[in-house]
């Protein structure tokens, strides 16, 4: 458990709002006086209005506030999205399209003579430095939170059970700064043991107004509301009225992505509508098309690059420039697989005397030191541009740009009925499993994404997952 002297609660939240809040004010100024000079050539120039004529840099400080308002009223600085990457972004682009209808409405009634170039260039400019700004204390609220800093002190209510495994997702996802300081169960516990990390039990699940006060929480999670007497969570939020702690209800569908549910009221009682996964239909076949184009366009423009490599590979070792091995793709599929040839040409041969050297816990064989790996391999694998073949793979229609790690078959043949629905897709050349830590995964861990991926899939995911691929490929971290 994180220790009580790590876990910081409100005052740091309201010193990284303010840093933001500095920051836009600077993006929107800037972005203006950026968009004057590029369309005016000059910083001289002003904007008629009813009242006379306003000089630009004062309508920047002018729109500065207004911009920073917006981003406020669409909740770019709800504590909820703080810190989570695309939903913040997302809240910015939506306050950048109310910010221009906002200007659009006030140069109708001051009857301003905003230049239609100057709005053009100033809107995405501060858009994007809003995104910079946010990206750069992102990366560093997230190293805090590695840290054990600035994070929220959560106290879990529930069964043992439910309680743990709330816990084990609230650390495997430690940037989200959910930190649990303390549980409610019944029975007469002193403690849960998660893997090997106990967790103080503080009272029963009548007691939670107590505990709070003990361990000093700010915010309640219930893990499993089942575990709390009829109306005793409809009492909870009463109680916890005013006293700005956060109450959390875990569904039982913890690993549903948010875009396939929905809260609909039946019959006065709102019930939790869980969607289909989208595997069909005009999603998938914009899926392929971005495949196809994809991958053909970056064959073009990289086949120099991949010339080179491969001379390079076949020059300092024996053996074919790209190793070619069978996988398996969507519906159980097989297909032969393209890579950069890494290690010795006999490797294949050399895997079974090195079996019980498996640093694996799953039917994968990974090793951090592995002695059949060639000099210039290393580096390929740490840079994965021993992947970039595949990308024939992504253009025959084999493989996807996004999507599941292609596994073998004799992995295949060891997957439970569960872990088989990694099949419904095709495999991808980057993934979740990529940008989460490739081979440092557990066997579990990796199933997880690979599943919830399945079952979550969508072009915005993908979108997020490419876009998190290259600084996952710079930090190299699992690439081995």
């Amino acid at each position: 458990m994180i220790g009580d002297d790590q876990l910081t609660s409100a005052p740091w939240h309201k010193r990284y709002v303010a840093t933001l809040v500095v920051t836009d004010s600077l993006a929107v100024f800037v972005g203006t006086m950026v968009a004057v000079i590029l369309r005016f050539s000059s910083l001289d120039a002003s904007v008629s209005s009813g009242a006379g004529r306003i000089s630009y840099p004062a309508v920047a400080l002018l729109v500065a506030p207004l911009w920073v308002a917006t981003l406020a009223l669409c909740g770019v600085y709800d504590d909820r999205r703080l810190g989570h990457g695309s939903e913040e972004y997302r809240a910015i682009l939506n306050a950048a399209v109310h910010f221009l209808a906002c200007v659009a409405i006030l140069a109708l009634v001051f009857k301003l003579s905003l230049a239609r170039g100057l709005v053009a260039i100033t809107l995405p400019l501060a858009s994007v430095l809003s995104v910079a700004g946010h990206y750069a204390a992102r990366r560093w609220l997230h190293g805090r939170r590695a840290e054990g800093g600035c994070m929220r002190r959560v106290l879990v209510v529930g069964s043992e059970r439910q309680v743990a495994d709330l816990v084990r997702h609230f650390r495997r996802s430690q940037h989200a700064g959910l930190g649990v300081v303390g549980a409610c169960v019944p029975g007469l516990l002193e403690k849960i043991d998660v893997d090997g990390e106990p967790v103080p039990v503080v009272g029963g699940p009548d007691d939670v107004i107590d505990a709070l006060a003990l361990v000093g929480a700010d915010t309640v999670a219930v893990a499993d509301h089942e575990t709390l007497a009829n109306g005793a969570l409809r009492r909870l939020g009463w109680q916890l009225e005013g006293t700005g702690t956060d109450l959390l209800v875990a569904p039982s569908v913890i690993d549903v992505a948010g875009p396939r549910i929905a809260i609909y009221p039946v019959a006065g009682l709102p019930l939790l509508h869980v969607e289909e996964p989208t595997m069909s239909g005009f999603n998938r076949l914009m899926k392929e098309a971005v495949d196809r184009v994809g991958a053909g366009v970056s064959l073009l423009v990289l086949s120099p690059f991949l010339l080179a490599v491969g001379l390079i590979v076949r020059v300092t070792s024996k053996g074919p420039a790209v190793f070619r091995q069978v996988r398996v793709g969507r519906e159980g599929e097989h297909f032969t697989l393209y890579k950069f040839r890494t290690m010795r040409s006999t490797a294949e041969v050399e895997r079974d005397a090195l079996a019980g050297q498996n640093e694996h816990d799953g039917p994968l064989f990974k090793m951090r030191d592995d002695p059949r790996r060639t000099t210039v391999g290393r580096w390929l694998r740490r840079l994965s541009i021993d992947e970039l073949p595949q990308l024939w793979n992504v253009f025959t229609g084999r493989m996807s740009i996004v999507g599941p790690r292609p596994p073998l078959p004799s992995e295949v043949d060891r997957y439970s009925d569960e872990v088989r629905r990694r099949l419904l897709v095709k495999p991808g050349l980057t993934g979740l499993w990529q940008v989460s830590g490739r081979s440092d995964l557990s066997w579990p861990e990796a199933v997880r994404l690979d599943l919830y991926y399945v079952e979550n899939w969508s072009p915005a995911l993908d979108m997020v997952i490419v876009g998190k691929t290259l600084t996952a490929v710079v930090r190299g971290r699992g690439a081995y």
